[in-house]
């Protein structure tokens, strides 16, 4: 063949190679395509969103009110709802910015204040960003609320307000910025904390016991009895709490996928394990099993697999139950009894104990060698997360606990905490809000 009939059969070929690259390189050059919306995602995130909500009222409003005397039933519902309201406005108005928009290691910027920017087409992965913005605001509502059964009985309502408020913005915010913020630290560092070990449990524990102490104790304690006054409503709070924790674990994922049939059986099994456990112990240490044990030990389960609820396998969610369970009852009731703090509801053993139980667990039980999915960004060993998951558990404690104690001394120098004596014996309820839960 001549180089002209080369070059007359070859051209041709070439120039239809060439051409047909074109696209490709165009399609190559292109910006990536803005997220899909996925209907189902969307559909159940709504639905793990409203979940949340019947966890804060009326799930622990209930748990709570029935554990308190019946002249403070009232008071304690009151500042759940409260809280949980001005939380929903504070969260739109400046606390989504500095949880979730990027700023430093530490906190978010303002530039989603008043939800600047947010729109329908604006999306977080494959739902709307204002689905995810809701998701997340019951979390932020849900927080401090948790927080103010350590002192519950005995702290006045305005105090309370202004704590939670306070609490929220120089605590949670940074917290929750440091775990899940795209440019957080704790995140940076690889810790692992699906749905909230560190940023909601061990933050509000913390901040529970460094109120109780602060505050007091109940006028009483240790000298007088001071029963729960309605058990039955502790266990109907307890079992909507059980109920809307699918839609705050599952939902931590974002998506109706493969990963929340996984975070699902967590749930149920680290629950089942921590009930079992805990009937048993307090079964062998007091001789009778508890309904109001059952249903302490519900919560500590619940505690413990939220931030492992997505890297945990079924039969390490069983481990986390059961240790939590008798480390939750054993920090309820025998190191309470020996510090002689009055933490009220157990905010502390409960939340606080059982949150690090998992927080630090989840170390161990992610590798694959104990059926977990395996370790967070960057980090190749047992040890290596397991000092990252400490390191996160540590600053949490530090952070809440110092900015808990600096608000609680400004907010009695400036307002006072506790009421008179005589307000605490009557009871919150009628001296607060003008209203009694029930009328002989």
């Amino acid at each position: 063949m001549t180089f002209k009939m080369w070059i007359r059969a070859g051209l041709p070929a070439l120039l239809a190679t060439a051409a047909s690259a074109v696209p490709a390189l165009a399609q190559d050059a292109a910006p990536a395509a803005a997220p899909a919306l996925n209907s189902g995602d969307v559909a159940w995130m709504l639905t793990s969103t409203l979940l949340v909500l019947l966890m804060l009222v009326p799930g622990l409003a209930l748990f709570y009110g029935g554990l308190v005397r019946a002249k403070n039933m009232l008071s304690v519902l009151m500042q759940v709802l409260t809280i949980g309201a001005m939380m929903m406005l504070v969260w739109v108005i400046y606390g989504y910015s500095l949880a979730f928009t990027e700023g430093n290691p530490f906190i978010g910027g303002l530039g989603k204040a008043f939800l600047a920017g947010v729109n329908e087409e604006s999306m977080t992965g494959s739902i709307p960003e204002f689905v995810f913005i809701s998701f997340q605001m019951t979390f932020a509502a849900l927080t401090p609320a948790l927080a103010i059964g350590a002192f519950a009985e005995r702290m006045k309502f305005p105090a309370v307000v202004l704590f939670a408020l306070l609490w929220a913005t120089f605590v949670y915010f940074p917290i929750a910025h440091m775990v899940w913020g795209s440019d957080g630290y704790l995140l940076a560092k690889g810790a692992i904390d699906y749905a909230g070990g560190t940023v909601v449990h061990i933050n509000a524990g913390i901040a529970g016991l460094v109120g109780c102490i602060i505050v007091g104790k109940r006028i009483g304690y240790g000298k007088e009895q001071l029963p729960p006054h309605s058990l039955a409503f502790t266990m109907v709070g307890a079992s909507l709490l059980w109920v809307g924790w699918f839609g705050f674990n599952v939902g931590s994922g974002l998506a109706a996928n493969a990963k929340a049939g996984l975070v699902m059986v967590n749930t149920f099994v680290a629950t089942a394990a921590a009930v079992i456990a805990w009937i048993i112990v307090e079964w062998i240490v007091r001789g009778k099993p508890s309904m109001l044990g059952a249903a302490s030990g519900a919560v500590a389960g619940l505690v413990a697999i939220t931030p492992a609820c997505g890297a945990s396998g079924p039969m390490g969610a069983i481990i986390l139950g059961l240790i939590a369970g008798v480390v939750c009852f054993f920090f309820c009731t025998t190191v309470k009894n020996a510090l002689g703090y009055d933490d009220s509801l157990d905010v502390f053993g409960v939340h606080g104990i059982g949150g690090i139980v998992g927080a630090v667990g989840i170390g161990i039980l992610a590798s694959p060698a104990f059926g977990g999915a395996g370790f967070g960004e960057g980090i190749e060993s047992i040890a290596g997360q397991l000092w990252v998951q400490i390191e996160a558990t540590v600053i949490t404690i530090v952070w809440s606990g110092v900015a808990s104690a600096i608000i609680f001394f400004v907010l009695n120098v400036v307002i006072g905490l506790r009421p008179s004596v005589d307000v605490e014996r009557e009871g919150l309820d009628i001296n607060e809000h003008g209203e009694r839960a029930y009328h002989t």
